[in-house]
């Protein structure tokens, strides 16, 4: 079944970005006059095709990977002589490059209007308020600790932890200072704290910026109640059942799950651990040995155990909503940082400072879009805009094959008063096409070390 949901969550999602994609190619190619043989959704055998009454034939393929808009053009088959002023290649330089930016173009609207979306809807999330801040961190070298709420990251405004996530994501790489500004989340006043990057997580694979610098998350405490049992975990090997409370390991004791429990026990990989439990209102104590296993390159100890969640507080959580008004600015800055965003990673990838392992390919795009499906409406459509926007950044490049290598020709032809001749145009195609495929190589061999790890 989540295969199922995963794969259903990943057409929807990749179905709607080309649809729009090509919808923009087609609506302006449709206002220039050119006629439009084909709009297909998928490549590869067509399952449903139809006609309208301007001769179009729409498809949907077997493979939904991507899309395309055909249309009238000299350069690709003959065309009769009274459908010339119909033919793309006979249009103004300044038609053609429209209908080729509109693509891109369609997919930053399309991310507007699901940025709009979630602004109006509202939703939940949780008051970026510290937890423990270990020592020796930048967090906690700065004077950072735990109870302060942060306010502030170089001088952009924070209200969740996604927020402190995307402005840390800026500075991968990079050395110089980062500028954090926090009060006590009962009431107090803002202090900055300055806080020294040197060529913070440059190249580094999978990097996690808050963990980085020292940054946690407040969590309220977890009791080690068991709640699940893996019947072939460690867990059941020891002779741990659901119901029951640790109370001490290795003769310390302990009251909270994620900080005290967890940590130990991914540290004790192959090691025994003597386990003190209450079960039925007696004490127990069993010899636990974590089984290892690999997390993120790293081996810890895994025991196929779990507890119960416990709710966050209210006073913890925030709603945040704006009128469909308001909506509009938010979600047009949403979009205008998120394309800045990607268009500096994609530099920092270039230059070295943030690793090329980041880059992703289908695989984990499916991965995402399943996770973010079963999150709720917020999170599908966030990832829907995160996605677009990098559909459109992408399209963009100035790279033969796609909409930005086109645009550079038009350009070159507008600025010379003719084309390009075709021999640059044919070299840069091949090249454009060998760089593509090369990419999107790199990027599934990425997915498939990432499902290894």
């Amino acid at each position: 079944m989540d295969l199922l949901s995963t794969l259903l969550a990943t057409v929807v999602a990749l179905g709607l970005l080309v649809t729009i994609h090509e919808y923009g190619h087609f609506w302006v190619a449709r206002r220039c006059g050119i006629k439009v043989l084909r709009f297909s959704i998928g490549f590869g055998p067509a399952l449903v095709r139809w006609h309208d009454r301007k001769g179009t034939e729409y498809t949907i393929s077997a493979i939904p990977l991507g899309g395309y808009v055909k249309m009238l053009d000299e350069r690709e088959a003959p065309v009769p002589e009274h459908e010339l002023d119909q033919s793309f290649n006979r249009k103004t330089v300044k038609q053609r490059i429209a209908v080729v930016a509109a693509g891109p173009i369609a997919n930053f609207l399309l991310a507007i209007v699901a940025f709009w979306i979630v602004a109006v809807v509202g939703f939940s999330t949780v008051a970026p308020v510290l937890g423990p801040v270990p020592a020796g961190t930048p967090a906690a070298e700065a004077g950072l600790h735990s109870g302060l709420e942060l306010t502030g990251v170089d001088g952009t405004q924070i209200r969740s932890w996604q927020d402190v996530n995307l402005q840390l994501i800026r500075r991968l790489g990079e050395s110089g200072t980062l500028e954090v500004t926090a009060k006590p989340f009962e009431g107090g006043a803002e202090t900055r704290y300055q806080l020294r990057l040197d060529d913070w997580l440059k190249g580094v694979e999978e990097p996690d910026p808050m963990a980085a610098l020292g940054l946690t998350s407040w969590q309220p405490e977890i009791p080690p109640r068991l709640d699940q049992v893996a019947s072939d975990g460690a867990a059941a090997e020891a002779g741990l059942q659901a119901g029951d409370l640790i109370l001490a390991i290795d003769g310390e004791p302990v009251s909270d799950w994620l900080t005290e429990v967890v940590p130990m026990i991914q540290a004790s990989a192959q090691q025994t651990l003597q386990i003190m439990v209450e079960r039925d209102g007696e004490q127990l104590e069993l010899a636990l040995t974590p089984r290892p296993k690999a997390a993120n390159h790293v081996v810890v100890g895994y025991v196929g155990a779990g507890v119960e969640g416990v709710e966050m507080p209210a006073h913890m959580q925030r709603q945040i909503s704006y009128n469909p008004l308001v909506a509009i600015p938010v979600a047009v800055t949403k979009t205008w940082e998120m394309t800045a965003l990607t268009l500096d990673s994609l530099k920092k990838m270039l230059t070295g400072l943030v690793s090329a392992k980041n880059l992703s390919g289908p695989i984990t795009i499916a991965k995402v879009a399943g996770a973010s499906a079963k999150s709720g409406l917020e999170s599908f459509l966030s990832f829907i805009a995160y996605l677009s926007i990098s559909l459109g950044v992408l399209n963009l490049l100035p790279i033969p094959v796609l909409d930005g290598g086109h645009l550079v020709y038009y350009v070159a032809e507008w600025i010379r008063g003719k084309p390009l001749s075709e021999r640059i145009q044919t070299w840069g195609l091949q090249i454009g096409l060998s760089l593509i495929v090369g990419v999107m190589l790199f990027a599934i061999y990425n997915d498939i070390s990432r499902l290894g790890g």
